[in-house]
Protein backbone atom coordinates (compact mmCIF):
# COMPACT_ATOMS: atom_id res chain seq x y z
CA UNK A 1 0.00 0.00 0.00
CA UNK A 2 1.24 3.97 -0.52
CA UNK A 3 3.29 5.25 2.57
CA UNK A 4 0.54 7.89 1.76
CA UNK A 5 -2.52 9.13 -0.28
CA UNK A 6 -2.35 12.96 0.11
CA UNK A 7 -5.44 15.60 -0.58
CA UNK A 8 -4.10 18.86 -1.12
CA UNK A 9 -6.80 20.86 0.09
CA UNK A 10 -8.68 24.63 0.32
CA UNK A 11 -11.85 25.88 0.09
CA UNK A 12 -10.26 28.94 -1.61
CA UNK A 13 -8.43 29.30 -5.08
CA UNK A 14 -5.37 30.68 -5.38
CA UNK A 15 -3.80 29.26 -2.16
CA UNK A 16 -0.86 27.24 -4.28
CA UNK A 17 -3.11 23.77 -4.03
CA UNK A 18 -2.02 23.05 -7.93
CA UNK A 19 1.81 24.81 -6.91
CA UNK A 20 2.07 22.46 -3.68
CA UNK A 21 0.67 19.16 -5.60
CA UNK A 22 3.03 19.16 -8.02
CA UNK A 23 6.06 20.46 -5.98
CA UNK A 24 5.32 17.97 -3.65
CA UNK A 25 4.89 15.18 -6.09
CA UNK A 26 8.00 15.98 -8.41
CA UNK A 27 10.18 16.43 -5.05
CA UNK A 28 9.37 13.17 -4.26
CA UNK A 29 9.95 11.07 -7.67
CA UNK A 30 13.37 13.11 -8.01
CA UNK A 31 14.08 11.00 -4.20
CA UNK A 32 13.29 7.62 -6.29
CA UNK A 33 9.47 7.57 -4.76
CA UNK A 34 6.61 6.21 -7.25
CA UNK A 35 4.28 8.89 -7.53
CA UNK A 36 0.79 9.37 -8.84
CA UNK A 37 -0.49 12.67 -9.53
CA UNK A 38 -4.59 13.01 -9.84
CA UNK A 39 -6.05 16.21 -10.62
CA UNK A 40 -9.25 16.78 -9.70
CA UNK A 41 -9.80 20.79 -10.19
CA UNK A 42 -11.24 21.51 -13.68
CA UNK A 43 -9.09 24.16 -13.79
CA UNK A 44 -6.73 21.83 -14.94
CA UNK A 45 -3.34 23.87 -13.96
CA UNK A 46 -1.63 20.70 -12.42
CA UNK A 47 -2.32 18.38 -15.69
CA UNK A 48 -1.32 21.70 -17.95
CA UNK A 49 2.27 21.89 -15.22
CA UNK A 50 2.82 18.14 -16.18
CA UNK A 51 2.43 18.33 -20.12
CA UNK A 52 -0.86 16.00 -20.21
CA UNK A 53 -2.51 14.43 -23.65
CA UNK A 54 -5.64 15.87 -22.91
CA UNK A 55 -6.76 14.21 -26.31
CA UNK A 56 -7.14 11.36 -23.62
CA UNK A 57 -9.12 9.75 -21.70
CA UNK A 58 -9.72 11.71 -18.05
CA UNK A 59 -10.36 11.61 -14.49
CA UNK A 60 -14.21 11.78 -15.21
CA UNK A 61 -14.56 9.51 -17.54
CA UNK A 62 -12.96 7.09 -14.85
CA UNK A 63 -15.38 8.18 -12.28
CA UNK A 64 -18.38 7.56 -14.74
CA UNK A 65 -16.65 4.32 -15.58
CA UNK A 66 -16.42 5.32 -19.12
CA UNK A 67 -13.29 4.34 -19.23
CA UNK A 68 -10.56 2.01 -17.54
CA UNK A 69 -7.60 2.99 -14.97
CA UNK A 70 -5.16 1.81 -18.49
CA UNK A 71 -7.16 4.40 -20.69
CA UNK A 72 -6.54 7.35 -18.27
CA UNK A 73 -2.77 6.58 -16.74
CA UNK A 74 -0.26 8.80 -18.39
CA UNK A 75 3.71 8.78 -17.28
CA UNK A 76 4.83 12.71 -16.70
CA UNK A 77 7.39 14.52 -15.52
CA UNK A 78 8.96 11.24 -13.59
CA UNK A 79 5.28 10.26 -12.41
CA UNK A 80 2.15 9.45 -13.79
CA UNK A 81 -0.92 11.05 -13.93
CA UNK A 82 -5.12 10.60 -14.52
CA UNK A 83 -5.69 14.29 -15.92
CA UNK A 84 -7.95 16.52 -15.63
CA UNK A 85 -11.44 18.10 -17.81
CA UNK A 86 -13.37 21.04 -17.49
CA UNK A 87 -16.13 18.89 -17.22
CA UNK A 88 -15.16 18.48 -13.75
CA UNK A 89 -17.18 21.65 -13.12
CA UNK A 90 -20.31 19.68 -13.30
CA UNK A 91 -19.75 16.82 -11.32
CA UNK A 92 -21.81 17.84 -8.66
CA UNK A 93 -24.95 17.09 -11.25
CA UNK A 94 -23.15 14.25 -12.97
CA UNK A 95 -22.03 12.12 -10.16
CA UNK A 96 -25.35 11.50 -8.33
CA UNK A 97 -25.81 7.41 -7.92
CA UNK A 98 -25.64 5.89 -4.39
CA UNK A 99 -21.80 5.44 -3.08
CA UNK A 100 -20.84 8.73 -5.13
CA UNK A 101 -18.52 9.32 -2.33
CA UNK A 102 -16.25 6.17 -2.98
CA UNK A 103 -16.09 6.54 -6.91
CA UNK A 104 -12.54 7.72 -6.92
CA UNK A 105 -12.03 4.30 -4.26
CA UNK A 106 -13.29 2.03 -6.21
CA UNK A 107 -11.63 3.02 -9.81
CA UNK A 108 -8.21 3.00 -7.99
CA UNK A 109 -8.57 0.17 -6.40
CA UNK A 110 -6.48 -2.39 -8.73
CA UNK A 111 -3.17 0.06 -9.07
CA UNK A 112 -3.42 2.01 -5.66
CA UNK A 113 -0.66 -0.56 -4.54
CA UNK A 114 1.82 0.50 -7.07
CA UNK A 115 2.50 3.90 -5.55
CA UNK A 116 4.86 4.77 -2.73
CA UNK A 117 2.68 8.30 -2.54
CA UNK A 118 -0.52 9.43 -4.49
CA UNK A 119 -1.24 13.06 -4.49
CA UNK A 120 -4.72 14.43 -5.47
CA UNK A 121 -5.48 18.31 -6.20
CA UNK A 122 -8.59 19.13 -5.60
CA UNK A 123 -10.94 22.07 -6.54
CA UNK A 124 -11.83 25.28 -4.75
CA UNK A 125 -15.29 23.79 -3.50
CA UNK A 126 -16.87 21.70 -1.27
CA UNK A 127 -18.41 19.33 -3.86
CA UNK A 128 -18.28 15.51 -4.52
CA UNK A 129 -14.75 16.05 -6.08
CA UNK A 130 -13.36 17.01 -2.98
CA UNK A 131 -15.22 14.23 -0.77
CA UNK A 132 -14.32 11.75 -2.77
CA UNK A 133 -10.13 12.95 -2.56
CA UNK A 134 -10.58 12.53 1.29
CA UNK A 135 -12.68 9.28 1.10
CA UNK A 136 -9.26 8.05 -0.38
CA UNK A 137 -6.63 10.12 0.89
CA UNK A 138 -4.36 9.09 4.25
CA UNK A 139 -4.13 12.74 5.15
CA UNK A 140 -5.11 16.41 3.95
CA UNK A 141 -2.14 19.11 3.09
CA UNK A 142 -4.20 22.32 3.76
CA UNK A 143 -2.34 25.67 1.58
CA UNK A 144 -2.83 28.71 2.94
CA UNK A 145 -2.16 32.62 2.11
CA UNK A 146 -1.38 35.20 4.56
CA UNK A 147 -4.93 36.38 4.23
CA UNK A 148 -7.88 36.30 6.48
CA UNK A 149 -9.84 34.51 3.70
CA UNK A 150 -7.94 31.30 3.81
CA UNK A 151 -8.32 31.55 7.77
CA UNK A 152 -12.07 31.19 6.29
CA UNK A 153 -11.35 28.68 3.71
CA UNK A 154 -9.47 26.54 6.58
CA UNK A 155 -12.27 26.60 9.02
CA UNK A 156 -14.74 25.87 5.79
CA UNK A 157 -12.54 22.89 4.64
CA UNK A 158 -12.27 21.54 7.96
CA UNK A 159 -15.80 20.95 8.93
CA UNK A 160 -16.10 18.71 5.35
CA UNK A 161 -12.69 16.72 6.42
CA UNK A 162 -15.15 16.20 9.87
CA UNK A 163 -17.97 14.95 8.22
CA UNK A 164 -15.97 12.62 6.07
CA UNK A 165 -14.23 11.41 8.62
CA UNK A 166 -17.42 10.26 10.36
CA UNK A 167 -19.23 9.17 7.86
CA UNK A 168 -16.84 7.26 4.55
CA UNK A 169 -12.69 7.59 5.97
CA UNK A 170 -12.16 7.30 9.34
CA UNK A 171 -8.52 7.38 9.00
CA UNK A 172 -8.38 10.54 7.65
CA UNK A 173 -6.28 13.44 8.89
CA UNK A 174 -4.79 16.61 8.85
CA UNK A 175 -1.48 15.64 7.81
CA UNK A 176 -0.67 19.88 8.72
CA UNK A 177 -1.27 23.22 7.27
CA UNK A 178 1.02 25.24 4.83
CA UNK A 179 1.94 28.32 4.43
CA UNK A 180 2.21 29.61 0.80
CA UNK A 181 3.63 32.82 -1.23
CA UNK A 182 4.65 34.35 2.45
CA UNK A 183 6.64 37.67 2.98
CA UNK A 184 8.14 37.61 6.40
CA UNK A 185 8.64 41.34 5.82
CA UNK A 186 5.36 42.36 6.59
CA UNK A 187 3.37 42.63 9.41
CA UNK A 188 0.34 40.59 8.24
CA UNK A 189 2.20 37.90 7.44
CA UNK A 190 3.77 37.52 10.57
CA UNK A 191 0.62 37.99 12.33
CA UNK A 192 -1.45 35.74 10.30
CA UNK A 193 1.04 32.88 10.54
CA UNK A 194 1.04 33.22 14.50
CA UNK A 195 -2.93 32.72 13.95
CA UNK A 196 -2.58 29.70 11.89
CA UNK A 197 -0.34 28.07 14.31
CA UNK A 198 -3.05 28.71 17.20
CA UNK A 199 -5.59 27.01 14.25
CA UNK A 200 -2.99 24.08 13.59
CA UNK A 201 -3.20 23.16 17.62
CA UNK A 202 -7.24 23.96 17.50
CA UNK A 203 -7.63 21.36 15.03
CA UNK A 204 -5.11 18.85 16.36
CA UNK A 205 -2.84 19.33 13.74
CA UNK A 206 0.62 21.69 12.91
CA UNK A 207 1.96 24.81 10.70
CA UNK A 208 4.49 23.23 8.61
CA UNK A 209 7.69 24.53 9.48
CA UNK A 210 8.51 25.51 6.39
CA UNK A 211 6.89 28.30 4.62
CA UNK A 212 6.61 29.16 0.79
CA UNK A 213 8.04 32.34 0.04
CA UNK A 214 6.57 34.54 -2.78
CA UNK A 215 8.63 34.08 -5.73
CA UNK A 216 8.35 34.92 -9.53
CA UNK A 217 10.17 32.37 -10.56
CA UNK A 218 7.44 29.77 -9.52
CA UNK A 219 5.23 31.33 -11.98
CA UNK A 220 7.67 31.40 -14.63
CA UNK A 221 8.05 27.92 -13.82
CA UNK A 222 4.85 27.02 -14.79
CA UNK A 223 4.09 29.37 -17.99
CA UNK A 224 7.24 27.19 -19.33
CA UNK A 225 5.74 23.84 -17.76
CA UNK A 226 8.83 22.96 -16.06
CA UNK A 227 9.12 21.76 -12.47
CA UNK A 228 10.85 24.50 -10.24
CA UNK A 229 13.63 22.09 -9.42
CA UNK A 230 14.46 21.90 -13.35
CA UNK A 231 13.63 25.40 -14.35
CA UNK A 232 15.11 27.25 -11.05
CA UNK A 233 16.91 25.01 -8.53
CA UNK A 234 18.27 27.54 -6.90
CA UNK A 235 15.83 29.82 -6.51
CA UNK A 236 14.01 30.88 -3.21
CA UNK A 237 10.63 28.77 -4.48
CA UNK A 238 12.71 25.31 -5.24
CA UNK A 239 14.30 25.62 -2.11
CA UNK A 240 11.38 26.52 -0.05
CA UNK A 241 10.12 23.55 -1.50
CA UNK A 242 12.80 20.97 -1.36
CA UNK A 243 13.02 21.70 2.44
CA UNK A 244 8.66 20.97 2.61
CA UNK A 245 9.58 17.16 1.16
CA UNK A 246 12.09 17.19 3.64
CA UNK A 247 9.98 17.79 6.37
CA UNK A 248 7.29 15.83 4.95
CA UNK A 249 9.27 13.04 4.97
CA UNK A 250 10.49 13.54 8.19
CA UNK A 251 6.82 13.13 9.73
CA UNK A 252 6.33 9.84 11.00
CA UNK A 253 3.13 8.22 9.39
CA UNK A 254 0.76 6.29 10.96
Amino acid sequence: MPQDIISVVNQKGGVGKSTTAHALGIGLANKGFKVLFIDLDGQGNLSYMLNADMQKSSVLDLLMRKAKINDVLQHCQRADLIASTPMLAGADSIITATGKEYRLKEVLEDVISKYDYIIIDTPPSLGILVINALTLAYSAIITAQADIFSLQGISQINETINTVKQYCNNALKIGGILLTRYNERTLISRDIAETLRKIASQLKTKLYKTTIRENITIKEAQSTRQDIYTYAPNSNGARDYQEFVKEYISIPRG
